[in-house]
């Protein structure tokens, strides 16, 4: 009997594993995951936005994002409509009528900025480590078929967060200087 019960954790463990980490990959596929792939710059550029103003952005608590950019919208695929944009934090606060390549992403266009870089990834990093620590610590009770004290699993979560802030910061600022020097 108690080793059917032991199976059976393992399982429902092991079960948990893949849960947990299919949960984190879909949020970072519908939250992060599209503005972070064109900020990084994966695939080939979607068209050029030719800069109308530049402003500081703020959220929804008033903090300031970085710059945006309103502008016209060029596509380089044929058949598709050039219409207005907004260029999400932007590299630099550009003068009128600057052209910027770009990439696309839930009708917002994006570029490389150390900005956009340390927004994202902190997001992508906040979001993950949680799914992380679980699912480590899943796979801990699920090999050992006990259920396993998740306290060093919550302390490493706790500094995976603050990592994956000061890793996102560190990416923001080598970036910000590779964009202004390049």
């Amino acid at each position: 009997m108690r080793a059917a019960v032991r199976g059976l954790g393992r399982g429902l463990a092991g079960v948990g594993v893949v849960v947990a980490l299919g949960v984190a990959g879909w949020l970072m596929w519908v939250l992060p995951g599209p503005q972070m792939g064109a900020v990084l710059g994966f695939g080939p550029v979607d068209g050029v936005v030719s800069v109308h103003r530049c402003y500081e952005a703020a959220d929804a608590e008033g903090y300031t994002t970085g710059t945006d950019c309103t502008g016209w919208y060029t596509p380089r695929r044929p058949g598709e409509a050039a219409r207005e944009i907004v260029l999400d934090t932007a590299a630099d606060e550009y003068r009128r009528g600057t052209e910027v390549e770009v990439r696309t992403a839930r009708g917002r266009a994006y570029e490389l900025s150390g900005t956009a870089v340390f927004n994202f990834g902190t997001a992508a990093g906040l979001l993950l480590v949680p799914f992380l620590a679980l699912a480590a610590w899943l796979f801990a009770c699920a090999r050992s078929g006990t259920v396993e004290s998740g306290d060093g699993y919550f302390l490493v979560s706790l500094v995976g967060l603050f990592a994956a802030v000061v890793l996102a910061a560190v990416a923001g600022i080598l970036v910000g200087i590779g964009t202004a020097v390049f």
